[in-house]
């Protein structure tokens, strides 16, 4: 016998984007790395941007886009920023909810400039020392986010030679 397709209607459910992403992936190994990066910048954040004024995207959430791009091989910003609507690991990455909005590509060009003018991109700043990434095992083992794509990330753009 056939069975029927029925139509759901929406129905309140409480998730968060840390329920939705796997235990064992990849990226919760990559993401304390950049939590970590985050935090040692959160004073350089705070003197570049005013005390006053509308709220900008935070600077933490774009350059861990960047690293999301990177990782996960997207094409451009434009479509980081569609995907973001829909990819509840990249809310995750970043730290947002669910229900919030994506941000305009444009944010991307705006602050771009701001942070290599800082010398804040990771590509401006050499790496520490004691960074190492964790080798990769499991299912994910052999994703685009594998050591041997990483430092790819970390190439000099032409400003900062």
């Amino acid at each position: 016998m056939r069975g029927t397709s029925d139509q759901q209607s929406e129905s309140l459910v409480v998730l968060s984007p840390e329920d939705l992403v796997p235990q064992e992936h990849l990226i919760r190994r990559i993401k304390p790395l950049a939590d970590r990066v985050r935090q040692e910048l959160s004073p350089t954040f705070s003197r570049m941007y005013a005390r006053r004024g509308r709220p900008s995207v935070p600077p933490e959430h774009l350059l861990k886009a960047s690293l999301l791009i990177a990782l996960y091989s997207v094409r451009s910003e434009r479509q980081f920023c569609e995907r973001l609507t829909y990819d509840m690991l990249f809310r995750w990455f970043l730290d947002m909810n669910i229900r919030g909005g994506s941000f305009d590509q444009s944010t991307f060009a705006k602050n771009r400039t701001r942070l290599l003018a800082h010398e804040v991109t990771p590509a401006c700043r050499p790496l520490p020392r004691d960074w190492t990434l964790p080798r990769p095992q499991g299912p994910h083992a052999n994703e685009s986010a594998s050591p041997a794509v990483l430092p790819r990330v970390y190439r000099l753009p032409r400003q900062c030679r």
